[in-house]
């Protein structure tokens, strides 16, 4: 069974989370989908080293913070009868960094926690980013040192 990883980037602005999210290749799997970045665990690859390297193939970014959230994505795809329990990361992106497309993707967004409902279209990303950026607003709420992973 191939081992999945998602990254979901952001920057904070004014106090405020901004998600980077993409809008997939027509010749990709999930055409014309916006997601966050995703990808295949190689082998002998740890899972959060997987999420480090999608995150620089698919937009040349090196993040300032890298953690886990404390969640997994969940899913059941009937094709391969497979239910995917996926980590998930949070990359913090610097200021304007200067994101390079990869093929995989057509073009990308920054956006307001409250735009996402409008473009992602898988329930649990949207969880994911809506508890990421409780984490990050919420004055009850912080990064916990366990969830750092030092890069």
């Amino acid at each position: 069974m191939k081992q999945l990883i998602d990254v979901y980037p952001y920057r904070m602005e004014s106090g405020v989370p901004l998600f980077l999210i993409f809008k997939r290749s027509s010749n990709k799997i999930y055409a014309n989908q916006w997601r966050m970045v995703g990808g295949k665990v190689k082998e002998g690859e740890s899972h959060w080293e997987a999420a480090l390297r999608e995150l620089k193939e698919e937009t040349g970014i090196t993040p300032s913070k890298f953690w886990t959230i404390p969640s997994v994505n969940q899913f059941y795809e009937a094709a391969s009868d497979t239910v995917h329990t996926i980590p998930a990361f949070a990359a913090e992106i610097e200021g304007k960094a200067d994101v390079k497309l990869d093929d995989e993707h057509s073009e990308y967004r920054w956006m307001r926690i409250e735009e996402i409902e409008s473009c992602i279209p898988w329930p649990e990303q949207r969880r994911l980013m809506k508890l990421t950026h409780t984490i990050l607003t919420d004055q009850l709420q912080n990064i916990l040192p366990e969830w750092h992973i030092d890069i």
